[in-house]
């Protein structure tokens, strides 16, 4: 998958001996820029990442156009011409991502269906996770219910999430194409606008088709990227996955399973009882994309020069990073309340999950090193996020996050660590995370009775004063002031 958000990225280094030198690294496909900035090289039929037709988005699309699968080609050229729906192709989306599944990963792992027996087991150890959470943790379960799935499970459960997060990146790119031209020049374009539209959709759908793909056989579960992907309530792990990631672990498969069913309901329960954290989670993406800027007059140059007999030309100017994040202070402070609500996400799983598994598991360091490593070295998490938002969660950061939480739980005891998550301002921010200490000691706000104060306030029903009461108390001090309680004028 590619390393910048959507494929896009910066202009190709100019080749040592000119022309020809271009001619050949283009060829090659070399270049520091991404040889296909939509990531058409990973398709189905395209002779496997970065094979045949990797650098011609229709060749990838289409395979080798053999007779057989002309008339599949065609439909499918057709369905992206005529797509008029929202920013992404997300029917385009789910071909692509079942494709990629069917394929198998790199290691030569196929998907399967999920069996009787291994739907029972992971019933079983998400069961016995939540009972070992409910020491823990203050929260209660978040799991309604728990299922196996296979990957193209995966796939399908997901793609509502991954929708919500990616249109609002894809509109804003999709807008700014759209005003490129003059109004009076856009009725006139109209039909070419319209199928640059169609194409852009079918651009971004194959993309993100693809990761999404890649992703389903990577991840154990419905949380491995600190979002809750799937339904609510729904705890959710892959056993082919799981299989495969503690395969070299020399760990009894029972353990890693549990491990994982400990991470997915832990995530399940921050989820259901923090009910502001996935709007604030998924807000800061949509902040995020108000901040993509369009080169608007290198467009407005492509626009006006495209000639649709040859449409390499509209793929070469997409190479020379015409879609950039603005470095403003809104858009950096939107990369950093998502990176930092990420790593406290993570980071209060990790401390959590360890906390109930060390005593339980002689296999649980080990465990949890290895998923840090595996972040650390551009797990599912990073390349996903940076592919599709230009984010990559730093380990660091999560390292950090987790320390402070378990540094919390021996300061503050379990309820005092977990009820920072009543309200987002008693959260520890960016600076907190480098001063841990100072954050555990410092004395936090009660949010609880302002938030009362104003939801009574709110409905008209705020405690009035009790004046007769009132009048009492004052009749009452001034009685002690006497010293006798009497009335001087009593006879």
């Amino acid at each position: 998958m590619s390393d910048t958000p959507f494929g896009f990225g910066l202009p190709p280094e100019e080749p040592e001996n000119g022309d020809e030198g271009k001619k050949k690294d283009q060829q090659s496909g070399g270049g520091q820029g991404p040889a296909n900035p939509f990531g058409f090289g990973g398709l189905p039929g395209a002779g496997g990442f970065g094979g045949p037709g990797a650098d011609n988005p229709l060749a990838a699309m289409f395979g080798s156009l053999n007779p057989t699968d002309l008339g599949a080609a065609f439909q499918q050229l057709g369905q992206m011409l005529s797509y008029e729906g929202g920013p992404v192709n997300w029917d385009m989306a789910k071909q692509i991502a079942r494709q990629t599944v069917a394929q198998g990963t790199s290691d030569g792992t196929k998907d399967a269906s999920v069996g009787p027996a291994e739907r029972t087991a992971v019933q079983d150890a998400v069961r016995l996770a939540d009972l070992w959470l409910d020491d823990v943790t203050s929260l209660p379960s978040g799991a309604a219910s728990a299922v196996a799935w296979s990957r193209a499970e995966w796939v399908e459960a997901t793609l509502p999430a991954w929708q919500e997060l990616v249109d609002p990146v894809a509109e804003r790119v999709g807008t700014a194409m759209g005003e490129v031209l003059p109004e009076e020049m856009q009725a006139m374009a109209g039909p070419l606008i319209g199928m640059m539209r169609s194409m852009g959709g079918a651009m971004f759908g194959t993309q993100i088709g693809q990761a999404v793909g890649v992703l389903a056989g990577e991840v154990v579960g419905s949380t491995d990227i600190g979002l809750p992907l799937g339904p609510a309530g729904k705890a959710a792990l892959l056993p082919v996955n799981i299989e495969a990631f503690g395969k070299d672990l020399g760990v009894p498969q029972e353990e890693v399973r549990l491990y994982l069913a400990l991470r997915e309901a832990a995530h399940q329960r921050l989820f259901a009882h923090v009910p502001w954290l996935r709007s604030h989670l998924f807000g800061a993406v949509d902040g995020y994309a108000r901040g993509i800027k369009v080169d608007t007059a290198k467009l407005e140059d492509v626009v006006g020069q495209f000639d649709p007999q040859n449409p390499e030309q509209l793929q070469d100017a997409l190479q020379q990073g015409m879609f950039q994040p603005e470095d403003t202070p809104e858009q950096k402070a939107a990369l950093a309340r998502l990176e930092t609500a990420l790593a406290l996400v993570e980071g209060w799983v990790d401390a959590v999950v360890h906390a109930a598994a060390k005593p339980r598991l002689s296999s649980a360091d080990a465990l949890r090193e290895t998923l840090r490593r595996r972040r650390a070295s551009g797990g599912p998490a990073e390349q996903t996020f940076a592919t599709l938002i230009g984010l990559e969660l730093r380990p660091r950061r999560l390292r950090d996050a987790s320390r402070l939480w378990a540094s919390l739980a021996d300061a503050r005891g379990v309820e005092g660590r977990d009820g920072l998550w009543a309200h987002p301002d008693m959260l520890p921010t960016a600076a907190d995370l480098d001063d841990p200490d100072g954050f555990v000691h410092r004395e936090q706000l009660d949010f609880s009775e302002l938030d009362k104060m104003l939801g009574e306030a709110a409905r008209g029903s705020a405690p009035k004063p009790d004046l007769h009461k009132h009048d009492e108390r004052e009749q009452g001090e001034r009685d002690e002031k006497d010293g006798d309680g009497k009335d001087d004028g009593a006879e």
